[in-house]
């Protein structure tokens, strides 16, 4: 899904994401696409097995660059975490620890008050292959779970990021079904251009002979406005209506688009059409 824009201001904040001995570079690549994907922008590899920088990880990026530059390389965990107030483990599996679980829909709230409140925050993600030891979830003060298959559980690094850094990014919404952008506010139309429009089209499908048999033209009638008064048309959408049926009315298969009217053709108003609405010869 295309959609990066240079232009607008690019968010950057919230917890680190902290990878232990990841192994392929493509993968630390995909994570930072997913953290710049939800304004996620400091990551944190202790022990990779390549050597960070590294060329792979920043073409699987897709230009996420801000983040493979800022990416910090530590030997241990500890020293990894250590300047952070809270710290997430994600795990798939049950732990022999007390320590508090939570969805991710929860723990992204919990991130998101505790940024508000000037703490540091991180969020550890495993190994490709086997996840976090129980030591280094030791070290974190709650667990993180996603409600996943029991069958199969595992996730991708990059999948596990992309769930945490989209509730991260929810969490600081003013309403949880906020999207980036949404349609016009149409109002619907007043009746009379609804009704305007029914008998235009009635009357173009009459000229046609769609009615058949004739005796059952009302139920016809009456089965179409039902259809139609459904979707609560605007006034604008309705004259896009009318105007498709002043086209078929107007124009012929055999008459190139936008050639005019043809000579000669000239349609009679229908019952209730604005007269500004109508086609002349000269458009």
């Amino acid at each position: 899904m295309a959609g990066t824009d240079r232009q607008r201001t690019l968010i950057a904040e919230g917890p680190a994401i902290i990878l232990v001995e990841p192994q392929l570079p493509e993968n630390i690549g995909m994570v930072a696409r997913a953290m710049a994907n939800f304004g996620l922008a400091e990551l944190r590899l202790v022990k990779p097995r390549e050597e960070f920088p590294n060329e792979k990880a920043r073409s699987a990026a897709s230009r996420a660059d801000h983040i493979i530059d800022a990416a910090q390389v530590f030997e241990d965990l500890p020293s990894a975490i250590k300047d952070l107030n809270f710290v997430y483990a994600t795990t798939a599996r049950e732990r022999d620890a007390f320590k508090q679980v939570r969805g991710p829909v929860e723990a992204g709230v919990v991130l998101r008050q505790r940024f508000n409140r000037g703490e540091r925050t991180g969020i550890l993600f495993g190994r490709e292959r086997i996840g976090l030891n129980n030591d280094e979830v030791s070290l974190a003060d709650e667990l993180v779970t996603f409600p996943v298959n029991p069958a199969f559980s595992s996730l991708n690094i990059a999948q596990a990021v992309l769930l945490m850094s989209y509730e991260w990014m929810k969490s600081g919404l003013e309403k949880h079904t906020d999207t980036a952008f949404r349609g016009p506010e149409l109002a619907p139309a007043p009746k009379d251009q609804l009704q305007g429009f029914f008998n235009h089209l009635e009357e173009a499908l009459q000229a046609r002979g769609y009615f058949r048999p004739m005796a059952r033209k009302e139920i016809m009638v009456n089965n179409l406005r039902g259809v139609l008064t459904r979707p609560g048309f605007s006034d604008s959408e309705l004259k896009l209506l009318r105007g498709v049926l002043v086209s078929l009315d107007f124009f012929s298969p055999d008459t190139p688009r936008g050639a005019g009217a043809p000579e000669g053709r000239k349609r009679a108003k229908p019952i209730d059409e604005p007269a500004n609405e109508r086609p002349t010869d000269d458009e």
